[in-house]
């Protein structure tokens, strides 16, 4: 799956997962069997009221409105979300990773004429796929992409890792993190480690000897390390 880089208010990198075009392309079947059942519900209400040909006519189009205006209005009330999107774990973001605007939505709405209408859909996967960053023609004029929200975890991505039995703590102070702060933690440095970003790395050394009250002389990449380890061995060995 690709991802994407959000920078933060705080200048914070955060890799998003893309969703991938199989999972929209499921997420927009899903999505139109929604519009479809509504449609034709609606049209059996309106053969059991059997009422005269204008008056149901003009109460048709008053009901074929939220079938019409489906994608804008599901995805301005449910923070980016449609049915489809609910189900394969997927959603609207802008470019930075913020909630999108009515305005963002509408957009997006307004250009799935040139997507999807015109061309089947051949036109958003050629974008998605040339942009490389979840983008059709109606993303990349409202600012915004579509993300998964599915949790990709591989063992290196978790807390634990072996420890030496002979290993032997330098911070007795981690013990006053959680699990929940550590991951973030381990999830930071190792992205950054991998990335070469030594200002995360600065920024974690700063922040970790601030909350755990310490001082020391060791490289931030070399303290950071062996925080982690440290609280690996004592949840370990508690």
């Amino acid at each position: 799956m690709d991802e994407f880089q959000i920078e933060t208010a705080q200048n914070v990198g955060i890799n998003q997962n893309v969703a991938s075009i199989a999972d929209r392309m499921f997420g927009y079947l899903i999505d139109s069997a929604v519009i479809l059942f509504y449609t034709i519900s609606a049209i059996l209400l309106l053969i059991a009221l059997d009422l005269e040909p204008g008056d149901s006519w003009a109460i048709y189009l008053l009901l074929s409105l939220p079938a019409f205006l489906y994608y804008v209005l599901l995805e301005t009330f449910f923070n980016g979300k449609t049915v489809g999107k609910m189900l394969m774990k997927t959603k609207v973001v802008k470019l930075d990773g913020s909630k999108p605007s009515f305005a963002n939505y509408f957009v997006r709405w307004i250009l799935r004429l040139i997507d999807v209408a015109l061309t089947s859909g051949g036109a958003a996967a050629v974008t998605i796929l040339l942009k490389g960053n979840g983008q059709r023609i109606g993303d990349i004029a409202a600012g915004t992409t579509v993300i998964s929200e599915k949790e990709l975890l591989t063992i290196e991505d978790t807390l634990i890792k072996d420890i030496a039995t002979d290993y032997v703590p330098t911070y007795s102070q981690v013990t006053v993190l959680n699990d929940s702060d550590m991951q973030t933690i381990k999830n930071l440095y190792d992205d950054a480690v991998r990335k070469g970003n030594h200002n995360i790395i600065l920024n974690l050394h700063v922040r970790l000897l601030k909350v755990l009250a310490i001082e020391t002389e060791e490289k931030p990449i070399d303290f950071v390390a062996k925080v982690i380890k440290d609280y690996n061995y004592y949840t370990q060995n508690m």
